[in-house]
């Protein structure tokens, strides 16, 4: 055993056996955290409003502090840029993130001296926990790569910002930094395979141990590196390679081909984070569902997705959950966001202790390789075309294409025209840049040369009618979803398309 496995198995051990205590008090802890929180923001602008100074109880918290959406808080938000103290949280945010929004375009996200512990302790909590539970600290000892954003940040009211796995780069421990690749000038190269060939390079000779990244990113690395050795599996590459870091999308439609690509079984630790926290963590190889973390400055509370949209929708507090029910996600956190809708769904698969699954966002959107691209953005990327081109839709839908033969994924639109454009690649070309326009990360997946422009097919005329019949569905408030995250709707609509 090498020098730093040597001193992580005792560390790992403290954190692992931290963690399961933590498990048995997640209520009480919760508890906790609304307390504080409510004592640091009373003395807020935001707290003066709601007068948080009243507020002793859950049940009088939810009826001081409604529930909001970036769009709602983006009026606190454009304070606290112009420079102003105390909005939210005490002082100012240490960092804005910078992330992409539905109607509000780019979202920035507070993080105070307080929240950035969260996303930085936890994604640590998370590797440690795995290496007490498996006795796995050999890792330590190698490489390891996190594919991430530029960690180059702007300024914005004098607050560095800059996407949230830019920043976290900022705090990679000094005992890591050793370990880390890609180097630093490597990650601010921002076209994606540009980029993607020096990772190659920097790391092809390695001792990888751990690779960490969003699954088609991870997958498009990986054949680079077999284009470059022959078609060599991964695990031939790096015979030490044996843990796996993911998050941000659908896991389940890369496993297959990112297994086969590495050639043998290997660990794998899935992680819920987001700019706005570091929500939950995979715990257990053996368990499923992630454990949710919940003594890290977040008050959580759970709204049944049905009633999200509700005027005056049930709030439950983590006691108040239960399995098997699909939730929305609003958090209250230690950077100053109060009644935070996420947009996200999870469901309860343990209550002792308190695990979760990540089930979507509340709306219909694809996110395939972390696009979040939502129906307001499609829906206005098509009309806006079609009103300029005089063409006339009848249905349509979109679904991502991930499994491709020699070329890059894209999003596939499925579309039933009253009468077709003149050239049906040049209206494609109008539709992708309004939906670029509107969506700053699916433009960043098209720049880095992640994805290809959209490709659209034409259904024949009564397709979506003729699909709807036959599924049983047509009629009554059944609906074609504008966006699927799957193929299952997609690979149906073939069988509808003009030849």
């Amino acid at each position: 055993m090498k020098f730093k496995s040597l001193l992580a198995k005792p560390f790992a051990s403290i954190v692992h056996n931290k963690i399961k205590k933590e498990m048995l008090r997640a209520v009480e802890d919760q508890e906790a955290i609304l307390e504080e929180l409510i004592k640091t923001g009373k003395k807020t602008e935001f707290g003066n409003e709601h007068k948080l100074d009243a507020v002793r109880t859950h049940e009088e918290f939810r009826q001081a502090v409604p529930i909001r959406d970036y769009e709602q808080f983006k009026p606190y938000i454009e304070r606290i840029k112009e420079g102003k103290q105390n909005v939210l949280w005490r002082g100012q945010p240490i960092y804005l993130a910078k992330t992409s929004g539905t109607t509000s375009g780019v979202k920035y996200i507070p993080i105070s001296k307080d929240s950035i512990s969260n996303h930085i302790d936890t994604a640590r909590n998370a590797l440690l926990n795995y290496m007490g539970e498996t006795g796995n600290t050999a890792f330590a000892d190698g490489k390891m790569i996190f594919l991430s954003g530029s960690p180059e940040l702007e300024r914005v009211g004098g607050i560095p910002t800059g996407r949230l796995s830019g920043i976290v780069n900022h705090h990679i421990p000094r005992y890591l930094r050793t370990n880390q690749l890609p180097s630093y000038e490597t990650n601010c190269i921002d076209d994606w395979e540009t980029k993607l060939d020096r990772i190659v390079e920097e790391t092809i000779n390695q001792d990888m141990t751990l690779i960490s990244g969003i699954p088609p990113w991870v997958q498009m690395y990986f054949d680079r590196l077999m284009e470059r050795t022959d078609g060599k599996k991964i695990k031939e590459i790096f015979k030490n390679f044996d843990v796996m870091v993911y998050g941000g999308v659908n896991f389940e439609p890369y496993r297959a081909k990112l297994m086969a690509s590495i050639g043998q079984h290997i660990h794998t630790v899935e992680t819920f984070p987001a700019s706005e926290g570091f929500f939950a963590f995979q715990d257990s190889q053996d368990q499923e569902g992630l454990l949710l973390n919940a003594n890290s400055g977040i008050f959580y509370e759970f709204i049944p997705a049905q009633e999200i949209f509700n005027e005056n929708p049930t709030r439950l507090s983590l006691k108040e959950v239960q399995t098997g029910v699909n939730y929305a996600m609003i958090i209250n956190n230690n950077a100053g966001l109060w009644g935070y809708n996420l947009g996200d769904t999870v469901k309860f698969v343990s209550t002792n202790p308190y695990r979760l699954l990540v089930t979507g966002r509340i709306k219909h959107f694809i996110s395939a390789f972390g696009e979040h691209v939502i129906g307001e953005e499609v829906e206005h990327s098509l009309m806006k075309a079609a009103a300029e081109e005089n063409v006339q839709i009848t249905e349509f839908t979109v679904a991502p294409m991930v499994q491709t033969s020699g070329e890059l994924p894209y999003h596939e639109w499925f579309v039933e025209f009253e009468n077709e454009p003149k050239d049906l690649k040049a209206f494609a070309m109008k539709v992708d840049h309004n939906l670029r326009q509107k969506n700053i990360y699916y433009d960043d997946l098209l720049t880095g040369n992640i994805l290809q422009p959209l490709k659209i097919r034409t259904v024949r005329k009564q397709g979506f009618i003729d699909y709807m019949k036959a599924i049983g569905k047509l009629g009554g408030q059944n609906k074609v979803p504008r966006l699927s995250n799957d193929r299952k709707l997609a690979d149906e609509l073939t069988k509808y398309v003009q030849p």
